[in-house]
């Protein structure tokens, strides 16, 4: 028997039968009751909404389809933060697994292409005012190329002092000090964290080019104790054109010709950065791959002290740029430095402490053995150039979030 008067119970809750259920009224449900009644009238509930919210309460007392839904949104959020790093240890574990898709990549010279597309996205994404900007910042691509050229070439002496066996593996590493930066994943982090990519091209190409004459006299003078070395001039300048400059014009003219790509370009820039870090996660995907076997086949307390030496030399280079271009923004007194600038110093940093691994590869392949086996000089660099991009694109994440939280709180 009801004992309560019916002008108190509202039409839903009378659909909950608590007659047939054979339960009293609690002191919760009479409150509600009575508060619902005093509030302004509204529109009658109807049945669906009942049964909806009553799908969403399940018999945990409501915690149900709610916190998957939050866990499935986080870590679609930390995918998309990370997508990058994501993509180049997948790219690595991939390798490691199962080296015959990267090796069938390699045969049909997949990482050309992807360094072609990478470049065509540069061009498309690269705007006019970045390449007057750029040419602006001619100090910083001085300093980026002195860095680049003579400073890290100079840790190679400091680095034959180590010693691990097997020795290929110190002296793979003092080589790749040597090397030019990187051809592509310097520039496509430029443009990832917002930087000067004109400011990052324009050291790539120059330090690549003058890189013809400054390797062999740096392996001569730091490693080879006069060793008579030779880089393959013509075919490095021949790649450096078509697998940079030629496609960077294309995506280039392409902007320019027409606005409608222009507007479809600016209005995606999120997607063409995510298709330059898949281009880019196929590099060292197809790498390790390759290198598989020489991997497995050496000590694993040795190639972790290849790999830490590497480690700790990026983190060197990148801490010495960024002291340096400190120290150079507060000597010039007027106006604002270029190396004070966001925009130019991010570019310089990521591109000048970056090393790359192609032209470390044809330098062993010319050597012919003369500083030892060939895959146990190559083995360091290719862990070197992982590392140096899965850390320098956590680092590119950090400046990204950090960008977003200043725009947010101002």
């Amino acid at each position: 028997m009801i004992t309560h008067h019916p002008s108190l119970l509202r039409p839903p809750i009378l659909t909950r039968r608590v007659g047939v259920l054979g339960r009293r009224p609690t002191l919760h449900s009479l409150l509600s009751a009575t508060v619902a009644s005093a509030r302004p009238s509204t529109p009658p509930l109807r049945l669906r909404p009942v049964r909806a919210a009553a799908s969403r309460v399940g018999g945990d007392g409501g915690k149900g389809a709610a916190p998957p839904r939050a866990l499935g949104a986080a870590l679609l959020d930390f995918a998309s933060s990370n997508f990058l790093p994501l993509a180049l240890v997948s790219g690595v574990i991939l390798g490691l697994l199962d080296p015959n898709l990267g090796c069938l990549a390699h045969k049909y010279s997949l990482s050309k292409y992807s360094t072609f597309g990478i470049f065509v996205i540069s061009g498309l994404t690269l705007r006019t005012k970045e390449l007057g900007a750029a040419l602006e910042a001619w100090p910083a691509g001085l300093y980026g190329l002195a860095s680049i050229l003579l400073f890290t070439p100079f840790l190679a002496q400091f680095i034959m002092q180590l010693q691990l066996f097997p020795r290929e593996f110190i002296t793979g590493l003092a080589m790749f000090c040597c090397m030019p930066t990187t051809l592509s994943s310097g520039v496509t982090l430029t443009q990832l964290v917002g930087g000067n990519s004109a400011l990052a091209l324009a050291i790539t190409v120059v330090s690549n080019l003058l890189g013809i004459i400054f390797v062999p006299l740096c392996l001569a003078m730091y490693i080879g104790a006069g060793a008579g070395v030779s880089l393959p001039t013509e075919q490095l300048f021949r790649s450096l054109v078509t697998r940079l400059l030629i496609p960077l014009i294309i995506g280039k003219v392409a902007r320019e010709a027409s606005k409608g790509i222009a507007d479809f370009v600016d209005g995606n820039r999120q997607g063409f950065s995510v298709a330059s870090a898949v281009l880019l996660s196929l590099v060292p995907w197809i790498q390790v791959s390759r290198s598989r076997s020489l991997i497995l086949s050496v000590q694993v307390k040795a190639f972790a002290a290849a790999v830490a030496i590497g480690v700790l030399l990026h983190l060197a280079l990148l801490a010495f740029n960024a002291t340096m271009l400190q120290i150079l923004s507060r000597l010039e007194q007027k106006g604002v430095s270029v190396f004070a600038k966001k925009e130019y110093a991010r570019a310089v940093i990521l591109v000048a402490s970056q090393k790359t691994l192609p032209v470390l590869v044809a330098v062993v392949d010319q050597l012919g053995g003369a500083f030892g086996e060939s895959g146990f000089l190559v083995i360091p660099g290719v862990a070197a150039h992982i590392n140096q991009i899965i850390i320098d694109s956590i680092i590119v994440n950090w400046w990204r979030k950090r960008d977003q939280q200043f725009t947010i709180a101002n």
